[in-house]
């Protein structure tokens, strides 16, 4: 971070409380970062929910994001220490530009179909995607009052995925009436693209935490920049954090199930517009989901603890019948006996049953990762520690989303990843309640005041 100038050395007084809507209040800096998102991430989504990057072949799909979830693996891990470091502007910008080259390695396997190219970008986007998601996890966590976590993640969640439902318009709109298309034109990936690019100059916008004042007039760090010696030490130590420990499971299976949901069920049981059209309702309910699990954890209950408790026994209840749900599903097909593809004019039941489980998977989505970002960000309150816990997330998260891709290119059954994801899922719920028990404090009091002192004392190094 400290490319960015020794921030550290303004005045860390208590400001007096403003409206919300400043430049650099948490309200505005979490949207603007939900933008960047809508625009990189949120676009990444929609490409991937066509099934197979829009291609009739997924196995340049799956081989690119094998090569992709790889290296996000590992600079997810680093990813909190390199944002301690460069801070969120340099980070961001980096992460954002890997975007823009993965959708265009798609639009040149359109016309050369040679896969090494893919390979390559979707090794290159796990490296941003890392720095990205690091970053993205420190501000969402870290920027808002201890006691609106849960409405700032919603808020977040839901620009985001906004990104998914317009990245879901574009090829639905493109390929309307291509009904019986195969893969999608190149007007779809040069409109990710676009986005993609506006995404990587937004992130320019973004605050460093000591410049970001909330409402109550305190400051959300001042705590001075770190070094890379520390940030090593800092990560190694992750591995042996019980509070991180606990967290794998759920990290694990919270992207394993992207790749049976685009593949197996988008790409197998529907034609090329429907896709697009299903994944605008997949990222709507996403934007369902996090507003309603946002407030579960934020208003349901006095107590902070019995509101993790309720909102994760609400994602379990529901995770159970989506899952059921689609065991049910999945007994009508698999990968030697594949259906007719549904059209989205088709009429009945036909339709409507698989349409109605791919909007529940988008709910389900973000409610669990709302959820495992709320008890994150209940772990602490400091952006340079929270760095480096949702850098851990999604390192872990993303070894998962590695292994699913490779199962799938090798021809693992259908039914057989979605007992995998149910498992992984069931699991790491579970765990999440103990980690609720014996980490998340019930009193707030003593965390606001803790927060108010360290922005009333003056800057000093943290780090020698």
């Amino acid at each position: 971070m400290g490319f960015e100038g020794d921030e550290e050395s303004l005045s860390t007084q208590q400001l007096p409380a403003k409206s919300k809507f400043r430049y650099n209040s948490p309200f505005v800096q979490v949207s603007l970062i939900g933008l960047v998102c809508f625009c990189c991430p949120g676009m990444f989504n929609a490409l991937s929910g066509m099934g197979g990057g829009g291609q009739v072949d997924p196995t340049a799909a799956n081989n690119a994001n094998t090569a992709l979830y790889t290296t996000f693996a590992v600079f997810g891990v680093i990813g909190g220490g390199i944002y301690n470091i460069l801070g969120p502007r340099l980070t961001l910008v980096t992460g954002c530009s890997t975007y823009v080259l993965y959708a265009g390695s798609f639009l040149y396997y359109n016309h050369k179909e040679h896969q090494e190219f893919a390979i390559v970008a979707g090794a290159l986007l796990g490296v941003g995607a890392g720095l990205l998601w690091a970053a993205q996890g420190a501000i969402m966590t870290s920027y808002p009052p201890i006691h609106r976590k849960g409405t700032y993640i919603s808020l977040f969640w839901s620009i985001f995925n906004m990104g998914g439902v317009i990245g879901g318009l574009i090829p639905f709109i493109l390929n309307y009436r291509r009904a019986e298309a195969a893969s999608v034109n190149d007007g779809t990936y040069i409109g990710f693209m676009a986005f993609m690019s506006a995404g990587t100059l937004l992130s320019l916008s973004i605050l460093p935490p000591s410049k970001v004042v909330r409402d109550d007039g305190t400051r959300c760090t001042n705590i001075k920049y770190s070094n890379v010696k520390t940030e090593a030490l800092e990560i190694l130590f992750l591995f042996f954090n019980w509070k991180m420990l606990l967290i794998v499971p759920a990290a694990l299976a919270s992207n394993f199930f992207y790749t049976y949901q685009f593949n197996n069920v988008n790409g197998v049981m529907f034609n090329l517009r429907t896709r697009g059209f299903n994944n605008v309702f997949y990222w709507g309910a996403q934007m369902l989901g996090s507003v309603g699990i946002g407030y579960i954890m934020d208003f349901s209950f006095q107590s902070r603890r019995m509101r993790g408790f309720v909102g994760i026994g609400v994602v379990a209840l529901l995770g159970t019948a989506i899952w059921a749900g689609g065991l049910a599903s999945q007994l009508g097909y698999s990968r030697g006996d594949k259906p007719e593809k549904l059209d989205f004019k088709d009429s009945g039941a036909d339709f409507a049953g698989p349409f109605v489980l791919y909007f529940s998977y988008g709910l389900l989505d973000a409610m669990f990762q709302s959820m495992v970002y709320w008890v994150i960000g209940a772990l602490a309150n400091d952006s340079e520690i929270l760095s480096r816990y949702a850098g851990f997330y999604k390192g872990v998260q993303s070894a998962g989303a590695a292994a699913a891709w490779q199962a799938d290119a090798h021809g693992l059954s259908f039914i057989g990843q979605l007992i995998l994801n149910w498992g992984l899922t069931t699991v790491g719920i579970p765990l999440l309640g103990v980690l609720v028990m014996l980490a998340v404090k019930d009193d707030n009091k003593a965390e606001e005041e803790t927060t108010k002192e360290a922005a009333l004392t003056p800057a000093t190094p943290a780090y020698k």
